[in-house]
């Protein structure tokens, strides 16, 4: 017994031994940060030589902010338009991937280069194809005869928005569709056999065999797509810096001018905590529907 305590003892020191450099990798990378922003957002502080403790101030003082409320509305607006394009685009090319098509291979490769740009780069593309001189997509609609005169996307408030959420669906879609091509191929083939003797068509195969197959991988998609994007920055601000009139100010580029352009890193703090904690509560909700799934 005394022999087995010391291996069992040996083969703890050896586990913590493997997994130790990856446990100080995550001290450093995301405890760490994500400890001193919530530390620095109970001070006014220059980050240098200004501590001034204020408590909660800066956490009532962003939610009574209606600046601030409505920086999260639109964020909740363009993080739903951009999941629900995601899940309804990726899903759609994934059943048509998921069938014998010529090419298909070649279809996967190119469907999913979207995914692969940088952010920076898919910005730059969409403010080419929406510039109001030069741009792709007023050359197709002049061509076509749909439009008298160049249509300025980016600097309209009613149509920056719109274009943005166009541009983030074009990136995010490929995520999706990788997932449900997954779980599509997962689903038993005998299901769709033992519903075809039933008698079941292609309607009601995809509404009792397909959906309910997919729905843990759907589950995960939507809300893991919903906190990607409700933080997003780059796209955003590359391509509108928030306007114009303030159209596309999602909650991360409000936090951006708060901590960089006024140098106010207390109360950008606190509003990048209440931000953590919408995701967090996020993740409970995804985890809760997926165990009650499984159960």
């Amino acid at each position: 017994m005394a022999k087995q305590s010391a291996v069992t003892l040996s083969d703890r020191r050896a586990g913590l031994s493997f997994i130790s450099p990856s446990l100080l990798v995550m001290l450093a990378l995301v405890i760490f940060p994500l400890g001193f922003g919530l530390y620095i957002s109970f001070f006014r502080t220059n980050l240098r030589n200004q501590w001034d403790f204020v408590g909660f101030k800066f956490f009532i003082q962003s939610l009574s902010d209606p600046s601030f409320l409505k920086s999260i509305g639109i964020t909740l607006v363009f993080a739903i338009l951009v999941v629900l394009g995601n899940l309804v685009l990726g899903t759609v090319l994934a059943l048509i991937l998921n069938t014998e098509i010529r090419f298909r291979v070649l279809f996967r490769a190119i469907l999913i280069l979207p995914w692969l740009f940088p952010d920076v780069v898919v910005a730059l593309i969409f403010k080419w194809i929406y510039n109001p001189l030069y741009g792709l997509l007023n050359y197709g609609l002049s061509a076509l005869h749909l439009i008298d005169k160049p249509i300025a996307w980016l600097d309209d408030p009613n149509l920056a928005f719109a274009a943005v959420v166009i541009s983030c669906i074009w990136k995010g879609y490929p995520l999706v569709m990788i997932l449900v091509l997954a779980g599509l191929q997962s689903i038993p083939k005998d299901r769709y056999e033992a519903a075809s003797l039933d008698g079941a068509g292609g309607l009601k195969s995809f509404r009792f065999v397909t959906l309910p197959g997919l729905l843990p991988v759907l589950i995960v998609s939507i809300i893991l797509d919903t906190v990607w994007w409700f933080k997003h920055f780059t796209i955003v601000w590359l391509m509108t810096s928030g306007g114009p009139i303030d159209s596309t100010k999602v909650v991360s580029i409000d936090i951006y001018r708060v901590a960089f352009q006024n140098f106010d890193f207390g109360r950008a703090s606190a509003m990048a905590v209440i931000v953590f904690i919408i995701c967090l509560a996020i993740s409970i909700i995804y985890r809760r529907l997926v165990r009650d799934n499984e159960e």
